[in-house]
């Protein structure tokens, strides 16, 4: 039975499109590498780079689910806390076949950065389920979603640790949470997720922030390399929710978007793409896919070549190590910008380094989800919601100040802004760590 869920309209996605993580790397081993490179430039102190190094809470959970043929399934579960010096730990849930606790955990620890670097008072966490929910009914989907929420909810809270959506979850899934943990505590409390349906207490202006905030920082960039948004071309590796509405608003800036792609494959046109026609053509096809889309102008192309193509931007926004060693010499992009999370190994940016490609990192790049998760928490807290331009004018400001920052720092080290990014953040976290010093 298809899952009426997983077929929502693609501007109604909350998910990245995946595509599949390269096997032989471990996305833990790469941010520890990148923390340990910080952590001697900033000469930390060694017992908070001890600290900064391990989660706070690591949660391994079995999840049995009632399936619609009458078996019992069982899936494995976890949810990782990084770090909860600056405050509530902040982090996706994602339902995907190749969650493993190393790859929670470098994303968790990645949520600690990306908050401190666009200064919200957030620590990081994340969580997921080893499952591929694509065969999945709706109701097999929400009994996995309440049981798992169930499991976790002793160390989730308002003020504590709060999900939202990821890969292959949406606003409907963080319903089912928000439901559950308000029927198991008895208690009304519309702050222990976001990314939720508006009639839940959801944010105007959410399900679009996160592929906001990359065209913001994207124009940003543009801005101070003296480039024409109306000369620039784009290419998006990724046609889910951050891909769809990062090529959406960098084209009503005037950026001609020539490539797209999702797990399909991809389009290409050097002349640029017909977005309207694509997302009429994605919504009308059964899994909301790029392959329902073809006109004889288009030229089909897989994801290699999309993130190979003659671009001036490219936008990887679908899952981790995408750009490797093992192609990043071939991309000819002049710009790169992160959509994704962890989307380019550390021996593929010494290759884009040499280069000479500047590289806007995830941990600033793709902030506008959290930074507008941020937004939503402080109207559920409050009880007082905004208008949706209320919304995107403060998630404008968090970007620009936060992309501001790191471009200046990174200019007067002189350092990549991967690295000046995380020097911030990493020095963020450390100093509170240090004030707040360790308990007992």
């Amino acid at each position: 039975m298809r899952n009426p869920i997983l077929e929502t309209p693609a501007h109604l996605k909350t998910e990245p499109s995946a595509v599949a993580l390269h096997p032989k790397q471990d996305l833990w081993d790469t941010v520890l590498g990148s923390l340990d490179d910080v952590a001697a430039r900033l000469r930390l102190d060694p017992g908070i780079h001890a600290i900064l190094r391990e989660p706070e809470r690591e949660l391994t959970v079995a999840v049995p689910v009632g399936m619609d043929d009458g078996s019992i399934k069982v899936f494995k579960g976890y949810r990782v806390q990084h770090s909860s010096v600056r405050g509530p730990c902040k982090g996706g849930i994602r339902y995907h076949p190749n969650v493993n606790l190393n790859e929670v955990k470098g994303l968790a620890a990645m949520m600690t950065w990306k908050c401190a670097v666009v200064d919200i008072p957030f620590g990081g966490a994340k969580g997921g389920i080893e499952v591929d929910p694509t065969g999945m009914s709706q109701g097999e989907l929400a009994r996995m979603t309440r049981r798992f929420t169930s499991m976790i909810l002793p160390i989730l809270g308002g003020k504590r640790d709060i999900p939202a959506p990821d890969v292959n979850t949406n606003a409907q899934v963080m319903a089912w949470i928000v439901d559950t943990a308000n029927m198991i505590e008895g208690v009304y409390m519309p702050e222990i997720a976001t990314g939720k349906p508006l009639a839940l207490g959801g944010s105007l202006g959410r399900r679009e922030a996160t592929g906001r905030g990359v065209a913001i920082v994207t124009g940003e960039l543009l801005k101070r390399e003296a480039r024409a948004l109306s000369d620039t071309t784009v290419a998006v590796q990724g046609f889910g929710n951050v891909g769809s509405w990062a090529a959406r608003i960098l084209h009503e800036m005037g950026c001609k978007i020539v490539a797209l792609s999702d797990v399909s494959g991809g389009v290409y046109n050097p002349n640029g793409l017909d977005l309207a026609a694509i997302d009429k053509a994605v919504a009308q096809h059964p899994r909301h896919l790029l392959e329902g889309y073809a006109e004889s102008d288009v030229e089909r192309i897989n994801n290699e070549e999309l993130l190979e193509a003659p671009v001036d931007v490219l936008i990887p926004a679908a899952l981790e190590h995408q750009i490797r060693a093992d192609n990043a010499d071939r991309i000819r992009a002049r710009y790169i910008v992160e959509g994704a999370n962890g989307p380019t190994t550390r021996e593929a940016d010494e290759i884009l380094e040499d280069k000479g490609i500047i590289l806007v990192p995830d941990i600033l790049a793709n902030a506008g989800g959290v930074a507008a998760s941020y937004l939503e928490w402080v109207q559920n807290l409050q009880n007082f919601y905004w208008e949706e331009g209320e919304v995107n004018q403060r998630l404008m400001s968090i970007m620009k100040r936060s992309f501001a920052g790191v471009w200046d720092f990174s200019h007067a080290q002189p350092v990549p802004m991967r690295l000046g990014a995380m020097m911030l953040a990493v020095s963020k976290v450390a100093e509170t760590a240090q004030q707040r010093g360790i308990w007992p």
